[in-house]
């Protein structure tokens, strides 16, 4: 107990050094919003109702051209959770603590271990890694089964009626959770009541306490709040409905079924609910309830950051604190004739990132620079003035945030079927079987027109940066 006790206190001891020499060292606030495509008016989405993002925008760097680096949750978050790509499959984070068990030096430190090793208290509220919670088992409660081992001081999930992490992830109104077989459970709901009738409500609530008690402690935090709205089943209370109602939605772009090769897929998340027999790829009014539902959702998703940005203002610390909002990949609201994510098309990969930090210079200017989130780490630790790793894979986007003019770099992407790689102009698609698609995004035609068979030079540099850039993978 003796030498338990000793080493508690050396660490304490490092750590109080490590602030005291840097006593005005920003801390990190970072939101992650699950499925949250860059439908947001400060993204150029007019119909939609997101002041309070709108007005984070507006004082730091909205990256316009982000792409995540895997069409789904897990390996999505696993990319920006250790700034190295990683397995293609929701269990990428499991399968990289397996490894960590098994052989510890040949797994880097993920990003909050290694903001935890250099002095911050580390905290995550609600589904900041695949799993609401960062826990693995038969309800995602087990705390022997972590996602992400040694990352955090603190990792919580409040679950209220729905009673495990489990139920809460697909959670609808008063604790009622998707039934594991079969069953009927709605695609999307409205019910009245206050905020903490779904799940977020009290991941809200937990991430406001948590920020209080950190602003006023001694350390630096980096405290990450991930909301799950707009994942499916959309459930959002019926106020945030009813910000839509006459609000004209335009047109769904693309919205044919694509011919050819393409990772298009049947919508098999979304149809798996219950759509009263109806199928918004032929029925044009279910699919404007549809999509009137997701946009409610990410309303919800919305104040709760407006919450959490008035009371880190109210302690104080959004004098020194950064702040990233960074959604964990797109969703397709009908383009390319898909319902959901989990293909390599733009409106699956694109999402929103927003960057406000001390010093930002010409704030509110967005950028169009393509990025991606492999970039998040490195720009944290410039940011924060903490060493960057030399295992870090992504780019700074520091000189963007000092000029917003400042230039991008080509963004990678991949899952099971196929590796992708978007430039500033095109975006290449590569099979495991070797088809390929090229698409050219100075056409109208976009994503829709595969120009592969007429540029094999270009195709031939494409592919081979993109292999570069998997190199590591």
């Amino acid at each position: 107990m003796k030498t338990i006790t000793s080493l508690v206190v050396l660490g304490l001891m490092v750590a109080g050094a490590a602030h005291a020499d840097r006593p005005d060292q920003p801390n990190v606030l970072l939101l992650c919003i699950d499925d949250l495509r860059p439908e947001l008016n400060c993204f150029g989405a007019t119909h939609i109702h997101s002041p309070n993002i709108d007005r984070l925008a507006a004082q730091g760097r909205a990256f316009q051209r982000h792409y995540v680096n895997a069409p789904s949750c897990g390996p999505s978050r696993c990319t920006m959770l250790t700034g190295r790509t990683g397995a293609p499959g929701n269990e990428a984070l499991f399968l990289r603590a397996k490894q960590l068990a098994g052989n510890p030096d040949s797994v880097p430190p993920s990003m909050p271990e290694w903001f935890r090793t250099h002095g911050f208290t580390t905290v995550s509220v609600g589904k900041v890694s695949h799993n609401p919670g960062g826990r693995g088992g038969p309800n995602w409660d087990n705390d022997a089964i972590l996602e992400v081992p040694n990352a955090w001081d603190r990792h919580l999930m409040p679950v209220g009626e729905w009673e495990t992490p489990l139920g809460a992830m697909h959670g609808l109104a008063h604790g009622k959770t998707r039934p594991r077989k079969g069953g009927s459970y709605d695609v999307f709901e409205s019910a009245v009541g206050p905020d903490t009738i779904y799940p977020d409500g009290l991941i809200a609530e937990e991430g406001l306490r948590q920020l209080e008690e950190l602003a006023a402690g001694d350390k630096p935090f980096f405290l990450a709040i991930g909301l799950i709205k707009p994942h499916l089943p959309f459930g959002a209370p019926k106020k945030y409905l009813d910000l839509y109602d006459g609000i004209e939605f335009p047109p769904i772009p693309f919205a044919a079924k694509p011919t050819g090769k393409t990772t298009w897929h049947a919508s098999a998340e979304f149809m798996k609910y219950n759509r009263w027999g109806k199928d918004p790829r032929n029925d044009p009014a279910f699919a404007l309830e549809v999509r009137r539902h997701y946009a409610a959702c990410v309303s919800y998703a919305d104040k709760h950051v407006g919450d959490i940005l008035a009371k880190l203002k109210a302690t104080g610390a959004d004098r020194n604190t950064i702040i990233v909002l960074w959604g964990d990949h797109g969703w397709q609201l009908g383009e390319h004739g898909i319902w959901g994510k989990h293909s390599l098309f733009e409106e699956a990969l694109r999402s929103p990132l927003i960057v406000v930090a001390p010093g930002v210079e010409t704030a509110g200017q967005q950028s169009d620079a393509v990025v991606e989130s492999l970039d998040i780490f490195p720009t944290l630790c410039d940011l924060a003035g903490v060493a960057t790793p030399d295992f870090a894979q992504g780019v700074s986007l520091l000189p963007i945030l000092k000029n917003p003019d400042a230039p991008g770099h080509p963004a990678i992407a991949y899952q099971s079927r196929a590796n992708t790689i978007r430039t500033d102009r095109y975006r290449l698609i590569v099979h495991q079987r070797g088809e390929v698609e090229l698409y050219d995004h100075a056409t109208p035609e976009k994503e829709t027109v595969n120009i592969a068979s007429d540029h094999p030079d270009l195709v031939a540099l494409l592919k081979k940066q993109l292999a570069e850039k998997l190199e590591n993978k």
